[in-house]
């Protein structure tokens, strides 16, 4: 093989796997599997059920890596900042790690994360992620946010490692729903 073929054998690879956890989440129109865990909001102790918040309206479950890291901090701080907007439109939200439940009461409350807006809810083994296709090669969660119907049909995906754009895309998406 010469250098040139090694190359560009390479960058595809990176490519493919760079595009596969987006290829792979549970897909738009596909059926939201329910789940119940336990999380914190605001600090205190919950038992979140996907399936009574999906009576409410429509759920935005977001999956994110682990509580306490930068990119995730982010994210939970702009659903925080759009809690409110969410509500507007008849939805609620729930974020999902595969991290360890000790450290999701001090993230739930922080005002630089979560403000005690959202839940934010433990899945050890990342079980509920692989059901959902939401896991990284690492095992752990994957950044994928989806939009769920109150049928429990999920209307919007999109998985990305950048937190930047989870937010504006699932209250678009949810917005759409609604009519609005």
């Amino acid at each position: 093989m010469n250098r040139r073929t090694i190359v560009a054998s390479a960058l595809a690879l990176a490519v493919s796997l760079a595009a596969a956890p987006a290829f792979s989440a549970l897909a738009v129109g596909a059926r939201a599997p329910d789940f119940t865990l336990s999380g914190f909001k605001a600090g205190a102790p919950i038992t979140y059920s996907l399936a009574e918040a999906r009576r409410k309206g429509p759920v935005v479950v977001y999956f994110f890596p682990a509580a306490f890291t930068g990119g995730c901090d982010l994210e939970a701080h702009l659903f925080a900042e759009a809690a409110d907007d969410y509500a507007k439109a008849g939805a609620s939200i729930i974020g999902v790690t595969a991290g360890s439940l000790d450290r999701l009461a001090e993230f739930s409350a922080d005002n630089e994360r979560c403000s005690g807006k959202f839940p934010v809810a433990a899945d050890p083994g990342a079980k509920i992620a692989k059901v959902w296709k939401s896991t990284l090669p690492t095992g752990i969660s994957n950044r994928t946010s989806f939009v769920v119907a109150p049928n429990g049909q999920v209307l919007f995906v999109h998985s990305d490692l950048n937190p930047r754009e989870h937010v504006a895309l699932t209250l678009a998406a949810v917005r759409k729903f609604k009519g609005g």
